[in-house]
């Protein structure tokens, strides 16, 4: 199986087969942009841009190029969204996108030709928060830098969309490793601006003198393979005290 990188550069070949001079842009994001890809657990998300809307047949031709069955992902999945430039740069904090395509081997095959098909069980925070993420980098797999591109959501709005994260992952049964780990990205994001893998986002808070800090303590060491998971009542806990934290109460 090709490794990530190859992976990428066929599918931005792939992208520009189907929509030619249209594609302006494509970004490795989520683990990828923040270097933090690890290939037993990690999605592989990548971001396209586009001059302008695309047509449903143009998106019917991208998601049957790009699904696994027509082009394997060497992980569990590939999380792709398509937003135009317009979208990109204007930092909304509504989803925005043109088409979203979740295919892979661990991952159930899902398209969403537009926001309003996406069940709103799933929750519409993850692609301000995804636009905010590639707002901060420097990388691109075509086209201009990220930080040119994606415009970065304003504050209030940030607020809210982690907020919601927060809560949407409270829902979730979940591994209390990540619960911990992402609330401490949303807090560090909130706190002083930056996105950081969540390990890295852990140790800030440690450095700073977080406290409680036996729950982020724990978290971090389970995640680099030297310690046992906090409980999960502990992880909700803190979650709880993230989401309490960013709201302003």
């Amino acid at each position: 199986m090709v490794g990530p990188d190859a992976y990428l550069a066929a599918l931005v070949a792939r992208a520009r087969g189907v929509l030619g001079p249209h594609l302006v842009g494509a970004y490795a994001a989520g683990s990828l942009a923040l270097d933090a890809f690890q290939p037993e657990r990690s999605d592989i998300d990548v971001a396209l841009v586009t001059a302008g809307p695309l047509a449903d047949t143009e998106k019917d031709d991208l998601v049957a190029a790009l699904r696994h069955e027509a082009f394997p992902v060497p992980a569990r999945g590939l999380e792709l969204v398509v937003y135009t430039h317009s979208a990109a740069g204007s930092g909304p904090p509504d989803p925005a996108f043109e088409v979203e395509l979740n295919t892979g081997p661990g991952m159930r095959f899902r398209v969403s030709r537009r926001p309003d098909d996406r069940p709103v069980v799933d929750g519409s925070f993850w692609y301000a928060l995804d636009r905010s993420i590639l707002s901060q980098s420097h990388g691109a797999l075509l086209g201009p830098p990220a930080s040119d591109v994606f415009a970065d959501v304003v504050a209030e709005d940030l607020r809210t969309l982690l907020v919601d994260a927060l809560t949407w992952w409270l829902r979730q049964p979940g591994d209390p490793v990540d619960a911990v780990l992402g609330a401490c990205r949303s807090l560090v994001r909130f706190r002083d601006g930056d996105w950081l893998d969540k390990v890295a986002a852990g140790q800030r808070l440690l450095d700073t003198g977080y406290q409680p800090a036996a729950v982020v303590e724990g978290a971090v060491a389970a995640r680099l393979g030297r310690g046992t998971a906090p409980p999960p009542e502990a992880a909700r806990a803190f979650q709880r005290a993230v989401r309490a934290e960013i709201r302003g109460r």
